[in-house]
């Protein structure tokens, strides 16, 4: 096992502990996420395992050895570790390049420099090399930090939040270039996230946390399929939620439906129409069914009253 959190008790104040006796694996070779609301507890946990933080008891093992946190150790992190937070960290003075380069040995600098070229085509920004991070915008900074944590090759790779200041356009190539380049490598990746929607198929496990309780850890289509509340189902998009009278008057199984799981068809419930809305590769729609308002994504505009029914 890669890292292991034992009976973990952390408080920023006594008062209010946010985490009490959390127990988690990570498996080695992995791309896990972890996710839930913001104030959940993913960038303090982050933080716990790369030792900028101290927590009360419990332990982290991390390769068969304990950390020790910052009371221990009063550099962050291990050897085989490293932690790219939301605030990057750059050299200033030094280009985008030298900043990617700062972990590489020098000994063969056509080396180095080829070495610097293939992680900023992994990250976007060839023809930014020469640029001093002043100059670059907040995504554009985020992408510099990662490609220098990558140069090292760790082991494990934890992510705050890394696709937060990215347009979408951006969003898109980086998270596959990313997540191409770590399993081509062997590297271990922790990513914390409030968008799962947006890197679900490159992930192995979803760790979700709920005011620093472990709500759930499973397969990414395991969660999708079954989330344990609807907390965790909420975390994937809209989605419709029913009470257990809804459920009995809907005479349905489950407590959650996706906007794509409810149809139109030919028999089903009589269902009236309030909002139709163009939403790219769907429709967006409002409907009220036994005055219950629900979001049914469908292909084509609709209107009046319709029948509507729910799949498994």
């Amino acid at each position: 096992m890669l890292l292991e959190i034992n009976n973990l008790y952390f408080s920023y104040s006594s008062k209010k502990p946010l985490f009490q006796n959390l127990n988690l694996m990570f498996e080695e070779g992995k791309i896990i996420a972890l996710a839930g609301e913001s104030g959940c507890g993913k960038s303090t946990l982050l933080r716990l395992i790369y030792g900028l933080l101290d927590w009360e008891s419990g332990t982290i093992v991390f390769e068969g050895k304990k950390l020790a946190g910052p009371k221990g150790n009063l550099v962050p992190g291990e050897a085989d570790m490293k932690y790219v937070a939301q605030n990057f960290d750059l050299m200033p003075y030094a280009t985008v390049a030298e900043n990617v380069g700062k972990f590489i040995s020098n000994i063969n600098l056509k080396k180095k420099k080829e070495k610097v070229s293939e992680l900023l085509e992994v990250v976007g920004l060839e023809e930014f090399s020469d640029i001093l991070p002043k100059y670059l915008s907040g995504g554009q900074q985020q992408r510099v930090a990662i490609a220098r944590a990558l140069s090292v090759l760790p082991k494990l790779l934890i992510l705050d939040e890394p696709f937060s200041n990215l347009d979408f356009p951006r969003k898109i190539e980086l998270r596959e270039k990313l997540f191409r380049y770590v399993k081509q490598h062997h590297i271990s990746l922790v990513i914390s996230t409030h968008e799962l929607q947006d890197i679900i198929p490159w992930l192995d496990q979803i760790i979700i946390l709920q005011n620093g309780r472990l709500i759930q850890k499973d397969s990414p289509e395991e969660t999708f399929r079954n989330p344990y509340n609807s907390y965790v189902a909420r975390l994937f998009g809209e989605v419709n939620i029913f009470s257990e009278n809804e459920m009995k008057a809907f005479d349905i199984s489950r407590f959650f439906y996706y906007p794509k799981q409810i149809h139109v068809s030919e028999n089903g419930f009589q269902t009236e129409v309030l909002e139709s809305r163009f939403a790219g590769d769907h429709y967006w729609n409002k409907m009220k069914v036994k005055n219950k308002e629900l979001i049914v994504y469908t292909d084509n505009k609709v209107s009046g009253t319709i029948n509507t029914s729910f799949s498994s």
